[in-house]
């Protein structure tokens, strides 16, 4: 995905690339820094500016959320690029995957010296006020409330200028000395401290879409209580527990690593991973998702991944990348904010001279209303909203089962028009069961159990299997087969107490001539109703039937009707039969049904599909991956059943449930529309502003409670997704 630049306010920077996984380049490495101060596209585009001319860099991949950069480069050039960066006083510095578990912390705020700038420019306005005009104390005053409000801003505001960048910081230095310089002290005081002030608040909001990730990673706790080889129970961090180590989890205790359970009994609450609402009864032999909650009994169980294999890192690791990716709408801004500044810029300096040297304007007149136009000028609030509303659906999602691998997915969601599905695992359990049984003969239907069971225990296939589970609970005594026997396409055969006995399909009780007629009436309406008929066989003809069928998912049916509600249409396909495929179809209320189909045929079927409007195909993430991989949207089913789902998806379901697609759309719509809310809102009270200001109607708080006012309002906006 294309990673455009994104300048707050300036941009004479080229269009970064995304730094491929293999270290850019086949010649090149790639390096991960942490930069504490980059919580603004004003500061990516100061270190684009710095790096993109150097000889060596082949990308550059900023995650503004994380504070973090990802540089591709020839080997041995880290040094060479943190010699670069400090002198623009951003804190970078070197950093592994490892650290990049939360986003490191923005340093802290002295409030006490704010609230005291702030009371030096309250004083500064009373006294000019009382006094009619400026006097050394009025200048002393307002002196002392820039130095205490503003210093860091006159400091990045050089630096930047120094780089020939007119960010936010550049242009409000530059204002605030131009207010200076006409006499409007007490006024840019109160500017600088009101500056100060919105961008402290904004940091702190921004914070709150930063956390995302921090949450998901206390999830896990970090120790676990591992058995020793001498038999104790000792606590351990859980980054060094080894593959295959015994771990105990006790009553209401979070789960710290991925495990097989091996002892014990109890109910487990997987919601932060899988999104699902009710607990999860676990027993030997299940498995156990580290981030979950142990509710009941004391559970015992063996490490299947380690911690940084486990598969809450796994979604972690994909929020991180979804967070450093850039939806279209985002990229429409970033665009936009490229032209944006230097346009408003050169206004403002035409408004300060035009009028003075060609049509007899006051200068000082014409000066304060340009500098009240640079104080409007920065598209901060514009350049913000977009990664904050982004970032904040998401978290949304993930919070909620349902982690969407980056901003083009989540917008793109809304524009779906199709959504094929794989019927296996997808709309039906993925797993044959009986679905009617009747006893043929008069001999007796416990007998007709036992021997069905006798058979069927002795087989592994599926639909034998299926047989087996069904009678299993029915206490029945088994007896011994011998010359057992499979029959390739038909079914088996054996011999119990000296009589022989088939358990085989249609096809085979033809081949032995025992198929009537009132049968074939039987077995054809199951048929068509997609299920696999199984009969017994003795010696004196069909003796019993079992109608096997992979039913389907009690949610399925409400989840087709919830896609369906939205006005997307739905095709299933699967490589079972037509009779099947029609019967499942019409069972859940698909519109369209395609059977018989290899592979290949599903990526033709999603292929044809494209033609009509935006297609999501859902399916298991590795055999449907052809057509996933060409569907606008592939959708991986049970996500934490596979490692390769979180990988290949662009939307990972954590759990089978398929109702998560039309949640998943519905937070796309919504996200568009608080998108768009924040642009229109960003841009209209600029416009309102750039108006009053040409027209002499705006001061120059006022253009700061209009630029950070307006900032702080489409973050809160974009922050309302976290509730979804």
């Amino acid at each position: 995905m294309d990673k455009p630049n994104s300048p707050c306010g300036c941009g004479d920077a080229t269009e970064p690339q995304q730094a491929p996984t293999n270290g850019g380049r086949k010649d090149g490495e790639v390096s991960l820094f942490s930069i504490t101060k980059m919580d603004c596209p004003t500061e990516e585009s100061l270190i684009r500016a710095k790096l993109t001319p150097l000889k060596g860099i082949h990308s550059l991949d900023f995650n503004l959320v994380q504070r973090t950069l990802r540089v591709g480069h020839a080997p041995g050039m880290q040094e060479q690029i943190l010699d670069i960066l400090a002198p623009l006083d951003l804190n970078a510095k070197r950093a592994s995957p490892a650290d990049t578990d939360s986003a490191p912390p923005a340093a802290k705020a002295n409030w006490w010296i704010l609230g005291a700038a702030g009371a030096a420019a309250l004083a500064a306005e009373l006294v000019f006020w009382l006094q009619g005009g400026n006097n050394w104390l009025v200048m002393l005053l307002a002196l002392a409330a820039i130095a205490g409000g503003g210093l860091s801003t006159y400091k990045k505001g050089w630096i930047a200028l120094k780089n020939r960048n007119l960010n936010m910081n550049a242009l409000m230095s530059i204002a605030v000395t131009g207010a200076l310089l006409i006499g409007h002290w007490p006024e840019a005081a109160m500017v600088m401290v009101l500056f100060t002030l919105a961008e402290l608040i904004e940091a702190k909001s921004l914070d709150r879409a930063r956390n995302a990730i921090r949450e998901l990673m206390d999830l896990a706790p970090e120790t676990a209580t591992v058995l020793e080889e001498t038999g104790e129970w000792r606590e351990q961090d859980a980054k060094t527990v080894a593959l295959g180590a015994t771990v105990r989890v006790r009553p209401g205790e979070r789960i710290a690593l991925d495990g097989e359970v091996i002892k014990g009994n109890s109910a487990v609450n997987q919601a932060p991973i899988t999104g699902e609402s009710l607990p999860v009864d676990k027993a030997a032999g299940d498995n156990l998702f580290a981030g979950s909650i142990n509710e009941s009994g004391a559970l015992e169980y063996k490490v299947t991944a380690t911690a940084n294999d486990a598969v809450l890192a796994r979604i972690i690791h994909a929020v991180e990348e979804a967070q450093g990716s850039r939806a279209p709408t985002q990229r429409f801004v970033d665009q936009f904010a490229r032209w944006y500044t230097p346009l408003v810029f050169a206004v403002a300096l035409a408004t300060a001279l035009i009028p003075p040297l060609f049509f007899s304007g006051a200068w000082m007149e014409w000066i304060y209303r340009a500098l009240v136009l640079l104080v409007i000028a920065c598209p901060c609030a514009l350049v913000i909203a977009t990664p904050v509303t982004i970032v904040s659906g998401l978290a949304a999602a993930t919070r909620h089962g349902t982690l969407i691998k980056g901003g083009a997915y989540l917008e793109e969601g809304r524009r779906l028009r199709w959504v094929a599905l794989d019927k296996t695992g997808t709309i039906t359990h993925g797993a044959p069961e009986v679905t009617d049984f009747e006893v043929l003969t008069n001999g007796g239907e416990e007998r007709v159990r036992s021997l069905a069971a006798s058979l069927a225990s002795r087989s592994d296939h599926p639909v034998s299997k299926a047989v087996a589970s069904f009678l299993s609970h029915k206490n029945l005594e088994t007896q011994e087969v011998e010359n057992f026997e499979a029959l390739a396409g038909r079914g088996i055969r054996g011999e119990i107490a000296g009589a022989g006995y088939y358990l085989g399909n249609h096809r085979l009780v033809e081949e032995l001539k025992v198929c009537r007629s009132e049968l074939e009436d039987q077995l054809s309406k199951l048929e068509y109703q997609g299920k696999t008929v199984v009969m017994l066989v003795g010696e004196s003809g069909v003796l019993a039937l079992f109608a096997v069928a992979d039913t389907v998912k009690e949610s399925s049916r409400k989840a087709i009707e919830e896609l369906h509600q939205l006005g997307v249409k739905t095709l299933m396909l699967t490589g079972d039969n037509q009779h099947t495929a029609d019967a499942i179809a019409k069972e859940v209320g698909i519109d369209r049904a395609q059977g018989n189909l290899l592979p290949e045929d599903k990526l033709r079927e999603v292929e044809a599909l494209a033609g009509r409007g935006r297609v999501g195909m859902v399916g298991d993430g590795i055999n449907d991956a052809p057509a996933l991989a060409r569907a606008d949207i592939g959708f991986a089913m049970g996500a934490t059943g596979t490692d390769a789902a979180i990988e290949t998806a662009d939307v990972a379901l954590m759990d089978d449930n398929l109702g998560k697609i039309a949640s998943f759309i519905r937070l796309s719509r919504t996200t568009a529309h608080i998108l768009w809310q924040n642009i229109i809102l960003a841009l209209g009270i600029k416009v309102i502003f750039l108006a009053l200001a040409f027209a002499g109607e705006a001061s120059m708080w006022m253009a700061v409670f209009a630029d950070m006012g307006t900032s702080l309002l489409v973050v809160f906006n974009g922050l309302r997704l976290m509730r979804k």
